[in-house]
């Protein structure tokens, strides 16, 4: 069986057997990427350059537009590219990098969002101290904290994830490289790694880009 250091590249899934439905796919995702890119950056720019939206939940909504920006980008443009020139293949290197960024901004993504309850509630709640609790350094603050815990929580992540030695094959059963998905061709099949598979899909499916 083949272990992680004889592995080159990973085997995506395909989405489809035939030409057709492979055009079919690449122009399906094409339109998804183009919308999400569309409307993550009119809100971006709009956000940039109308100084009325120049306040806390509107500079984190910006931030949230990035990210999503980010985290489309990791993977629809790869498996568009495999969906045009009839391919499954994706080098080590380039895995491990899908990885890192996509639990990167899925992590700050979803801090970020906990950052955002936490602006409403003041809102809400405490008006008469909003520009006080939520002032131009707080808001940077927790902004630069939700990306800072997403790139900790990626690096911690992806790390012990290619640490493990792999002798199940090199065939990931999805069309990106996600954590369950290596953790499946792992040599280590302990309910324990099998658990923790199953709680990074539960979540990713929940609050997934």
């Amino acid at each position: 069986m083949p272990n992680s250091s004889s592995i080159s590249e990973f085997l995506l899934l395909a989405l489809a057997d035939t030409r057709q439905l492979q055009l079919l796919h690449f122009w399906l995702f094409l339109g998804i990427y183009l919308a999400a890119l569309l409307g993550n950056g009119l809100i971006s720019t709009a956000v940039a350059c109308d100084q009325r939206l120049h306040t806390p939940m509107y500079y984190f909504l910006l931030n949230l537009a990035l990210l999503d920006l980010g985290c489309i980008s990791t993977t629809l443009p790869k498996a568009m590219a495999n969906a045009l020139w009839d391919t499954r293949a994706i080098s080590y290197a380039g895995c491990g990098a899908q990885v890192f960024c996509f639990l990167f901004l899925f992590s700050a993504e979803y801090s970020l969002l906990t950052v955002m309850s936490y602006d409403r509630y003041v809102a809400i709640c405490k008006p008469l101290h909003y520009g006080t609790l939520l002032g131009s350094r707080a808001c940077v603050t927790m902004a630069a904290a939700a990306w800072g815990t997403g790139f900790l929580n990626a690096l911690l992540h992806t790390a012990n994830t290619f640490s493990l030695p792999l002798c199940q094959g090199n065939v990931v059963d999805q069309f990106f490289c996600e954590i369950p998905q290596i953790l499946k061709l792992s040599c280590l099949q302990s309910e324990y790694l099998r658990e923790i598979g199953f709680i990074v899909a539960s979540v990713l499916a929940i609050f997934g880009c």
